[in-house]
């Protein structure tokens, strides 16, 4: 499909891009199953977009398409009757009709304004019948569209978020750390003076595997946790009443703020390979704790 990457791709995209309605899709039978796929992705993506039956356009529905909008129609043979009889009104209306075909002679590609080749040279059907790799390759054409839409919009996952706001995918893109955090007294904290005793006690009762140590500030000075406890039993002896949670603590640990989203606070621990990560303020005070257990629970890993 590369090579079909032309200037009448880019033309096509230019079209769209340059739209001031919607781009109104069109098509018959197997095409008509990808024709509304492909207004779903356009739509998903920055690209205002639906689809419209050729077979109810002839019957009325033809009243949806405005002279603002852009015309995408499939149909591999380019003789699909029932986008044939529309043509005419398409054409009186005067918007550009972006067609993807097979065949570049046929009656749909010549009255085009655009149009863009999706040929196969067989069809995956043993029969060489039912539209399988001709579906595939419209539908692959159709998303290579929409991707290139979406770059030239500068389209972000903030973006993509507002159309996708229920389900795992929104919760990804949507959640900030603040809507999860640990806040006030669920937070586990010391002091760096506190003795290790009192310090694995914190860890007990707030129940989050670990603690973070502060200031007299409450600026935040390091980290310990239930793995940092376990390295530290395995190297030596360590008397718990005369050690001091500053002496054993990570310090200079990761921090995050409460108004990052909780996909980039996933992606920094993952990264960095921690379970825990203090959530601090812009003087590093801190106001939370967020554990790979909360973005287990929002549903975010």
């Amino acid at each position: 499909m590369i090579p079909r990457i032309d200037d009448n791709f880019v033309q096509a995209c230019q079209y769209m891009l340059n739209c001031e309605g919607r781009v109104v899709v069109i098509g018959m039978g197997k095409s008509g199953h990808i024709a509304g796929k492909i207004a779903a992705t356009l739509a998903s993506t920055g690209t205002p977009a639906f689809f419209v039956h050729p077979g109810e356009a002839s019957h009325g529905d033809l009243g949806m398409i405005t002279d603002k909008d852009v015309v995408l129609a499939t149909s591999y043979s380019g003789e699909t009757n029932e986008i044939l009889v529309i043509l005419p009104i398409i054409k009186r209306l005067g918007v550009p009709l972006i067609s993807l075909v097979g065949n570049d002679h046929s009656s749909l590609a010549k009255n085009a304004t655009i149009n863009i080749n999706v040929n196969i040279e067989n069809e995956a059907c043993p029969l060489g019948l039912a539209p399988t790799s001709s579906t595939t390759a419209t539908l692959v054409m159709g998303d290579a569209l929409a991707v290139s839409l979406l770059e030239a919009r500068g389209f972000t996952k903030d973006d993509f978020a507002r159309s996708h706001p229920a389900g795992q995918l929104g919760r990804r893109l949507l959640l900030l750390i603040s809507d999860i955090m640990h806040k006030g007294e669920e937070i586990p904290t010391v002091y760096k003076d506190t003795p290790l005793s009192d310090t694995l006690i914190e860890m007990s009762e707030k129940g989050l595997g670990m603690t973070t140590i502060i200031d007299n500030d409450n600026a935040v000075l390091g980290i310990f946790t239930d793995g940092d406890l376990r390295r530290l039993f395995d190297q030596k002896n360590i008397d718990v009443h005369n050690t001091a949670a500053g002496d054993i603590m990570i310090s200079g640990c990761k921090t995050a703020h409460e108004n990052m989203l909780a996909a980039e606070a996933l992606q920094l621990m993952q990264k960095h390979k921690i379970n825990a990560i203090p959530i601090v303020d812009d003087t590093n005070k801190l106001i939370g704790t967020l554990s790979m257990h909360d973005l287990l629970r929002a549903g975010v890993v």
